[in-house]
């Protein structure tokens, strides 16, 4: 059981490492929202989730509802659902209800990724070596963006914010680069947050994000619809 736990927190140290800089980025991001270091980092310590916790500390900021907060989460975080239905196929039979809602809490997209190019079928003890090396970077990241967020002048503080959003748009990149319907969704995401921005300001920030994301991805399942033959072959 150790040797899964150690092994699993191995595989999971580059994320770690990648975690802990972008949750420095968020630390930074939430004390300038308003937030205190104890704040943003409970934040991340109860939550693994960088882009609902950046539409999250925007709504916290701008006084939006909890109506607003629960389905800006609801349209981001979704996928995580998605990505532990495709894990549960690959579950050693000790995985039982008590060991897969613990896991759950972990499941992001990197600890996912991890997980599902495991050859082997996946115990528990190994998944929360992996998911203890994630934790412990998005939390410590959070910690030390947050404190030196009170520390840094605030030019050098918005520039590191950058960071998390530089992030954001390593991510959609090379997907962007490969399938045009995921460039129209990200060009049409992008167009309406201006709109929204600009023209339509009297919508609250988080039912701009749900608005957004819902209108893009309804307008490239038109443009560019996946028929069965393609569905196949990606299953």
């Amino acid at each position: 059981m150790k040797n899964n736990f150690f092994k699993g927190f191995i595989h999971g140290i580059p994320i770690m490492l990648g975690y802990l800089t972008v949750s420095f980025g968020f630390g930074i991001a939430a004390v300038r929202k308003g937030l205190s270091t104890a704040e943003a980092t409970i934040i991340s310590v109860t939550n693994l989730t960088s882009a609902g916790q950046t539409a999250g500390i925007d709504i916290i900021a701008a006084g939006g509802t909890i109506m607003e907060m629960m389905l800006s989460q609801l349209v981001i975080n979704i996928r995580y659902a998605l990505m532990s239905l495709s894990l549960s196929q690959k579950l050693d039979k000790s995985f039982t209800l008590p060991h897969r809602l613990l896991a759950a809490y972990g499941i992001t997209d990197e600890i996912f990724a991890v997980a599902a190019a495991n050859p082997n079928k996946i115990k528990p003890s190994y998944m929360y070596g992996l998911i203890a090396a994630g934790f412990a970077g998005w939390t410590a990241g959070t910690f030390f963006g947050a404190a030196a967020g009170n520390i840094l002048p605030s030019s050098v503080s918005a520039a590191m914010g950058l960071m998390l959003y530089g992030m954001f748009v390593a991510i959609i990149i090379p997907p962007a680069r490969e399938k045009k319907s995921v460039l129209a969704a990200i060009s049409a995401a992008a167009v309406i947050s201006v709109i929204m921005k600009y023209l339509l300001s009297f919508i609250p920030g988080g039912f701009a994000v749900i608005i957004a994301a819902a209108a893009a991805a309804a307008l490239a399942a038109v443009i560019f619809p996946v028929n069965d033959e393609e569905s196949r072959e990606e299953a």
